[in-house]
């Protein structure tokens, strides 16, 4: 094989170029920011948009047998769009990819609506508050009706048996446990979010009301009681990092017991009254929302759990979930720990300005339906039989 000199330097050339084109090329990938590099999660935004009827529509290209499952309002998918989203993370259809990264903030907004629940829109979704951590930490006076709840709650607790023959079927967290409602708090300022935050009177009174109502229907549930903000206070963690420290618990929880099948990690929304109160029959309730977290690859068995659940607290209880939201991406934790179960569920109840009752009157409604749904799916039980055992009337 003769080479001529021409040839050859062309050769060494190319070598030499196509060398530095890698080196520029990976320096550039690895010398971005967070959340714009090429990342894992990235990849799954990216084929998020791409659904299973855009790869119905390309085999049908080939063969047409392919195309007559498709509904008929189905169209093929817009290569056009599809490359200018891919390219610059912008959907032509939602402005928000666009202003979320202009205006501070905006990114709350992120979250993508799955069932909207009465009045839900994209300008009213969950809002997770992070205040600096000297004012979670911050000692504050509860009212003397909230610390007599607390001792109430204490006090039943006390009481229940343990059920469904002693497995617990449930596990209650609370990655925000300092999270709590203004009307039980001694605070001077009332019109301000950030001062909800409590270190006994807040949401675990929830999770524990919660874990009652459970034990009563027949359903085994255990409550995480550590405290997941004073980690992160010993570890000088920011909020941001709630999540980090609850993994370890729930990970923990699983590992100790293997007859868990549903977590729940209860929040408190930053919305107003206005917007997490709904009046049933003439009773002020604290209404739900359903988040799921969308960065991982088996979140759509939660979000088919969310669902079910929507639909039936809508059957029996018109207004009070405010529907179920997916959020995903680089600009939220987008996990939940919800990647560690196929039945994980995150649920905001009410609201900074709702009380702890209207609260516990969610927290029956939604254990009401929750034991119906348990019951009648759980392999080898007869729903009447369940309902006879634990001293209920049949519907």
């Amino acid at each position: 094989m003769n080479l001529n000199q021409t040839s050859f330097k062309r050769i060494v050339v190319s070598v030499v170029i196509g060398i530095i084109a890698m080196f520029i090329f990976v320096s550039m990938l690895t010398s971005m920011e967070p959340g714009y590099g090429l990342a894992s999660s990235s990849i799954h935004e990216w084929a998020a948009d791409i659904k299973g009827e855009h790869l119905l529509h390309l085999l049908g290209q080939e063969n047409n047998y392919f195309t007559q499952v498709l509904p008929p309002d189905s169209e093929p998918p817009n290569l056009s769009t599809l490359a200018f989203q891919i390219a610059t993370s912008i959907n032509p259809d939602d402005p928000r990819s666009l202003l979320g990264r202009e205006l501070p903030g905006f990114a709350l907004f992120d979250g993508h609506i799955v069932v909207a629940g009465e009045g839900t829109n994209y300008t009213n979704l969950p809002v997770e508050s992070a205040p600096p951590i000297d004012v979670i930490m911050a000692e504050r006076q509860a009212t003397q009706e909230s610390l007599a709840k607390l001792e109430e709650l204490e006090r039943e607790s006390k009481q229940l048996e343990e059920t469904t023959d002693g497995r617990k079927i449930v596990h209650i967290i609370h990655s925000h446990n300092y999270e709590s409602y203004l009307p039980e708090l001694d605070v001077e300022d009332s019109s301000d979010p950030n001062l909800a935050f409590h270190n006994k009177v807040n949401i675990t009174l929830v999770g524990e009301k919660m874990s009652q109502e459970l034990e009563k229907r027949g359903i085994g549930t255990e409550v995480e009681k550590r405290d997941v903000q004073g980690k992160l206070k010993s570890r000088g963690w920011n909020y941001g990092q709630s999540y980090d420290a609850s993994r370890e618990l729930v990970k923990e929880a699983i590992a100790a017991n293997e007859d868990l099948q549903f977590f729940f990690d209860l929040h408190r929304d930053s919305q107003r009254r206005e917007r997490t109160t709904v009046t049933i029959n003439g009773v002020e309730y604290a209404r739900t929302f359903f988040v799921i977290g969308a960065n991982h690859s088996d979140y759509q068995h939660n979000l088919k759990l969310a669902e079910d659940l929507h639909k039936l607290l809508q059957e029996r209880y018109p207004g009070l979930s405010r529907g179920v939201i997916t959020k995903g991406g680089s600009r939220t934790n987008g996990l939940f720990n919800q990647d560690l179960s196929t039945q994980s569920i995150l649920i905001e109840m009410g609201g900074v300005d709702n009380t702890l009752e209207e609260t516990y009157r969610s927290v029956e409604a939604f254990v009401e339906v929750f034991a119906d749904f348990y019951w009648s799916t759980e392999p080898n039980v007869n729903v009447e039989t369940a309902r006879r055992d634990k001293g209920e009337e049949s519907d």
